[in-house]
């Protein structure tokens, strides 16, 4: 079996989290290798969750559309929540005036909301007063 080609779209782990994006270059090809390499990252490494990022995604059509809701179908199959973030205004109406609903995709307004939502916590910054590694 013949490891899927890269596509393009860097995946990064935060812990047992997976964060990628969606750039508005997609084609149906680089969909489709996208898909295949974020599911075989989500098997191999264990990913309980999964934040897709299309915050640069301008416009949307239907072949996207159903490659998110498909992703986020095999994720779940894999043991992984995957939540989309950073949906723009005119990708949603395109969405609502194509008549498509992203059925069993969780949205996010932003990446930090999708991250809390997975679990993802942000460490507090030091305070001024006490010194850095200092214990309170």
């Amino acid at each position: 079996m013949n490891a899927p080609r890269p596509a393009g779209v860097p995946i990064l782990r935060l812990g047992d989290v997976l964060v990628t994006g969606l750039l508005n270059e997609l084609d149906d090809q680089s969909a489709v290798a996208f898909t295949d390499e974020l599911t075989e990252r989500i098997a191999a490494d264990g990913a309980r969750g999964v934040l897709i990022d299309i915050s640069r995604l301008e416009i949307i059509d239907s072949f996207v559309a159903r490659t998110l809701m498909e992703l986020t179908t095999m994720a779940r199959l894999l043991g992984a929540r995957v939540i989309v973030a950073g949906m723009r205004p005119p990708v949603a109406i395109t969405l609502v005036e194509l008549g498509l609903q992203l059925t069993g995709v969780e949205t996010a307004l932003n990446a930090e909301q999708a991250l809390t939502a997975l679990g993802w916590q942000r460490m507090p910054r030091p305070s001024a007063e006490a010194p850095h590694g200092a214990l309170r």
